[in-house]
């Protein structure tokens, strides 16, 4: 089987790669291994040299990378050099804070003396996805190989580039070659691999379904795994909220990656006293964000990462249409060449419609009225997802009051939902478990290991 790297925005073959074997494979697990023993003996303080090199070569290439973005996924080249320039922080957060992360932590017991200590697993495998190349994979990266892990990334198909890209740059950086590899592979060989006793653990940003995959795999085989999976991300707007302000980020937070993000905000709760003026406001900003070929200058967002995903999100848009909702926005798809939808809002959108129920991975945003604040978190919950939300409100005492009641892994209040090196990121539900990022992060595949003396 080949892997085919496609321009989404006129649909040419770029490059393809033959799949990695079992043979190859085996002998880069192997070689994985031998590297990450030797890695976990060397002091946190040397494993950041390499980390910070890495960083000063995302910076570097950014450019380029942009570039190499724009070409296999559609992002547009100043989002793509952007989001390599993001990755640098990330590995520069942890290179500075490492040592501190997993630093012994005594404890007080019936002994003369006893802590806990931080150590590395082994080899974590990265399953990783195709809208944000670079970001997922760094996050992953910078936080497990500074615990002392080794990994290997497998990553969407659609995007071998941008992953050998990666690993070059690890490489160009001094990590030892055999510590972080990339491996060519389908989604067939991943079970495989995940049962394999040569890894230690592994983590999957990706669908649900792809989640429900790799966690059974991981549950047969007794492994850990962290879940960062979909989300329909409520943005709730109260009565009381700056309307403006919110109609302007609510258009970003909704378009950003050409709504390619499991933390777009998706679903628009609205409470019915500034419902029509928050329309209003927001579809003016919807209709401002230009679409168009990814690699030129002035354009918000490019194309869709695939026809085939860009068919698909239509066929919701489609069914949402029938089951009641207005297509205030776009809502068709263009012709002519490339995966491309345009910016579109669907209103009046009920709780029980499709598009109210499922993750709509596109320009789709999703209007709905609420009767009051409590209602509108209501309609929030419903959804089986819970990875973000973000609350619109002036009023400190609704803050305290709602948000330990939304069902989410991060609330963000007057501001839209991102992911921040220094904040755990993940989700609940059927958004995922575990931790990415912040503290957690760096402690998800650590064996967290008491040790008591006398």
């Amino acid at each position: 089987m080949a892997i085919e790297s496609l321009n989404p925005a006129t649909g040419e073959s770029l490059r393809t790669f033959p799949e990695m074997g079992k043979e190859e494979v085996d002998r880069i697990l192997d070689a994985a291994v031998a590297a990450q023993k030797a890695w976990a003996r060397v002091p946190i303080a040397e494993r950041a040299v390499p980390m910070r090199k890495v960083a000063a070569l995302l910076r570097e290439r950014a450019p380029e990378l942009g570039r190499l973005a724009a070409l296999e996924m559609g992002k547009p080249i100043k989002d793509g050099a952007a989001e390599a320039v993001k990755c640098a922080w990330v590995c520069e957060f942890y290179a500075e804070n490492a040592e501190k992360f997993l630093a012994p932590r005594p404890e007080t017991s019936d002994g003369s003396q006893a802590h806990v200590r931080f150590d590395p697993l082994g080899v974590i495998l990265a399953v990783m996805p195709w809208n944000f190349p670079y970001w997922q994979v760094f996050r992953f990266i910078a936080p497990h190989l500074m615990a002392g892990n080794g990994g290997l990334l497998k990553h969407a198909s659609n995007v071998p580039q941008c992953a050998l890209a990666i690993e070059k740059l690890m490489h160009d950086a001094g990590f030892p070659e055999a510590l972080f590899r990339t491996l060519l592979v389908g989604s067939r060989p991943v079970r495989g691999i995940i049962l394999d006793a040569r890894i230690a653990a592994v983590t999957i940003t990706g669908s649900e379904p792809a989640g429900r995959a790799v966690a059974a795999a991981a549950g047969e085989a007794l492994k850990p795994s962290v879940m960062e999976l979909g989300g329909s991300d409520p943005f709730i707007v109260l009565a009381d909220a700056d309307i403006e302000q919110a109609a302007k980020v609510g258009a970003v937070a909704r378009t950003i990656n050409a709504g390619q993000s499991c933390i777009c905000a998706k679903r628009f709760i609205v409470e019915t006293p500034v419902y029509d003026a928050f329309l209003e406001k927001f579809t003016a900003a919807m209709k401002a964000v230009k679409v168009g070929d990814p690699m030129e200058a002035g354009i918000d967002i490019g194309p869709q990462a695939r026809t085939d995903l860009r068919d698909e999100m239509h066929g919701v848009v489609a069914q949402a249409i029938a089951e009641g909702a207005r297509p205030l926005l776009g809502c068709k798809v263009p012709e002519g060449k490339g995966a491309f939808y345009p910016v579109s809002i669907l209103s009046d959108v009920g709780p029980g419609n499709v598009a109210a129920r499922e993750e709509l991975f596109g320009p789709v945003a999703v209007v709905m009225r609420a009767d009051s604040a409590d209602h509108a978190v209501e309609i929030a919950n419903t959804s089986r997802f819970g990875l973000g939300a973000s609350l619109w409100t002036r009023d400190p005492a609704k803050i305290e009051r709602l948000v330990p009641r939304i069902e989410a892994g991060a609330v963000f209040v007057n501001g839209m939902v991102k992911s921040d090196p220094r904040l755990p990121f993940g989700g609940v539900k059927t958004s995922g478990y575990g931790r990415e990022l912040g503290l957690e992060g760096i402690r998800a595949f650590v064996n967290v290991k008491t040790v008591w003396v006398k």
